[in-house]
């Protein structure tokens, strides 16, 4: 099954024709605030899913071409990401800070984005930004100290992600937070229709130029793994996105641009790049040369 929200805040499912609205069940308004009724679905969804599939058969609904297709989990309690977590991606980028050494990291919540918005890149002359093909998970289930052999219990589903990345050496919180930097989409394919996601296909394309590559099974820590790792520090909640790494082939985006992604199974998703003229700071106020100082 596909959920998805659209048109500003609704919540929906999708047969990959048409979208049946569920805002009812989750309580979804346009007066909510914070924005979590996809949460509250994602929580609820055992009980809800038959509920949710005899709308799918049953109802009209709205075409999903006409739809605008919004960030499926605009609110989530934590947006986790794993750096350097594919061998190919740490050759290219002379880093020996993998996955399995550093953990994991936070992005801010605010830098979520859909599948119909524009990368928006910020105002820092000297600067590269780069595009990173991932998948993301959705976290399903309540847990701590989660054992690997149990995490795929807590998954809810997942979707195609776009990590977008200021080259340098600052943090990577700040570099990786800035608002449009995580486009999410086109929506959420619940677990069940993964049969196994240690073998998911995903490729990146910036205009018609393959750049990127790569199968889960080449990851340095695979999806069990890095929801134990998660978990042994911060509890889980319904609604949590994991950003689980990108493979090799990373390389600038610019004004004009137009960034696609498609993850096997999943879904596919196209987004163009606009140049802002907000986000100057007296942090990236350097140049950064990217040849000699890869990160």
């Amino acid at each position: 099954m596909k959920l998805v929200r659209f048109d500003g805040w609704r919540v929906g499912a999708t047969d990959g024709v048409k979208i049946v609205d569920l805002s009812a069940l989750c309580g979804a308004s346009e007066a909510d605030w914070p924005p979590v009724a996809m949460n509250r679905l994602i929580r609820d969804f055992d009980t809800l899913r038959p509920r949710i599939a005899a709308l799918l058969a049953g109802e009209v609904g709205v075409p999903l071409a006409g739809a605008r297709l919004e960030t499926p989990v605009p609110w989530p309690n934590k947006l986790v990401a794993f750096p350097v977590n594919y061998h190919d991606h740490a050759r290219e980028m002379a880093s020996t800070g993998l996955a399995n050494i550093q953990g994991f990291f936070l992005k801010a919540n605010s830098s979520l984005c859909g599948p119909h918005d524009a990368i928006e890149l910020p105002d820092l002359p000297g600067r590269q930004i780069h595009h990173e093909c991932e998948i993301g998970l959705i976290i399903g289930k309540t847990g701590r100290e989660i054992p690997p052999e149990k995490a795929l219990d807590h998954v809810f589903g997942y979707c195609c992600l776009l990590d977008i990345t200021v080259r340098g050496k600052e943090e990577r919180v700040m570099r990786k937070s800035y608002e449009t930097f995580t486009p999410v989409g086109p929506w959420i394919v619940t677990a069940d229709e993964i049969a196994d996601p240690g073998n998911l296909d995903m490729r990146l394309w910036v205009n018609d130029e393959l750049r990127q590559s790569a199968n889960t099974r080449d990851l340095i820590v695979d999806i069990p793994n890095m929801i134990a790792i998660t978990s042994s520090a911060t509890t889980l909640h319904p609604g949590d996105i994991f950003a689980t790494g990108t493979p090799a082939g990373v390389g600038p985006i610019v004004d004009g641009d137009v960034v696609t992604i498609e993850v096997g199974g999943v879904g596919r998703m196209s987004v163009p790049v606009v140049q802002g003229r907000r986000g100057h700071n007296v942090v990236f106020a350097k140049p950064y040369d990217f040849q000699k100082m890869p990160v």
